[in-house]
């Protein structure tokens, strides 16, 4: 069915289909109404271009596992997952509308980023990640394109829609989904997704917005990927005191990365070097104060026992893709699920 044909339909009875507002190489988002809810939202309907038969199935089936996984968490730096619903044989996933452009729309449009909002970005992301991680959940497509820079303020980590639970590993498929400039080593050699991996692609994901560019583009897939797996990020121009942590993200081997703690102090610490400094204090004028009026004696009955706090009892003990923009062949079987 076209996309023409496909605005005003409704899906589960409920959300109606109004104007698509995203696409990727394997879905179309669709600003839609909850009819029910009576509230605006976004529903990503799954496209599988390049699978047939029972590889679909297969498909369907991770992608609602890991929609549903994606579910179980709220964080305000992720995007809310509503609803999960199968429908004409392909995954619907009903998710929170956020006004917002992506980040990686921003670098296009406005150019490079300073390095003081990138550090704020990379913070936000970060904790993000981390609950996740923490939930068992990963998100294995960390790319400018999925953090949505909110009209609110807020940033945003959405399309979890590749994530993978670490403890499910029933589900193979054959395969790499992702953008190659920023699918980690590991995953390019036919490993599985891990934390570290995404914490690499945080890492490309800040290069990218400080610099303009991704650390490894060489223009096309099989260079680019090359470049990730043998050759050193290309020298960032505009990182300044960004440097330490994103060459720290990048290492090629996922024990050598900056783990979670170092990431978080060396952000902060960006954003604390390219701060201004806080306003001067000037003196405070002296005044003349009036001398203290003589206090009343009260009578003895009228005076009050100083107060004393009561000491209060302690209490009682008491890893398939949704929205990617490229499915590449690996060298080797990829498990979805524990690194």
């Amino acid at each position: 069915m076209s996309d023409r044909k496909q605005d005003g339909r409704r899906i589960a009875g409920r959300y109606q289909l109004q104007e698509p507002i995203g696409r990727g190489g394997m879905g179309i988002v669709w600003r839609a109404h909850d009819e029910l809810l009576d509230r605006t939202v976004a529903v990503k309907e799954v496209r599988y271009a390049a699978a047939l038969g029972e590889e679909v199935q297969l498909l369907n089936r991770r992608t609602m596992r890991e929609a549903r996984a994606a579910a179980r968490f709220e964080h305000p730096n992720v995007i809310v997952v509503h609803d999960v619903i199968e429908e004409d044989g392909r995954p619907w996933i009903v998710m929170q509308l956020v006004q917002s452009r992506s980040l990686g729309t921003v670098i296009k449009q406005d150019g490079p980023l300073p390095p003081k909002r990138v550090a704020e970005i990379g913070l936000a992301v970060l904790d993000a990640l981390y609950r996740a991680h923490e939930a068992g959940v990963l998100h294995r497509d960390v790319k400018p394109e999925n953090v949505l820079l909110a009209d609110d303020g807020r940033v945003v980590l959405t399309d979890f829609g590749i994530a993978t639970l670490e403890t499910e590993t029933q589900l193979t498929v054959t395969g790499l989904a992702g953008t190659p400039a920023f699918i980690a080593p590991e995953r390019l050699k036919g490993l599985p997704a891990r934390r570290e991996s995404d914490l690499w692609s945080l890492g490309a994901t800040l290069y990218t917005a400080v610099e303009g560019r991704s650390p490894h583009e060489r223009g096309m897939a099989l260079a680019t990927m090359h470049a990730v797996l043998t050759d050193e990020p290309d020298p960032p121009k505009n990182a300044g005191p960004l440097t330490n942590v994103i060459s720290g993200l990048l290492a090629k081997e996922p024990v050598q990365r900056l783990t979670y703690e170092e990431t978080a102090r060396l952000l902060r610490n960006t954003i604390a070097q390219v701060s201004p400094p806080p306003t001067a204090q000037f003196p405070a004028q002296e005044l003349e104060v009036p001398p203290p009026a003589k206090p009343r004696k009260e009578p003895a009955k009228a005076r009050k026992a100083p107060y004393q706090s009561t000491p209060r009892k302690a209490p009682a003990e008491d890893d398939t893709p949704t929205d990617p923009d490229l499915v590449l062949p690996a060298p080797a079987t990829v498990a979805v699920g524990a690194p």
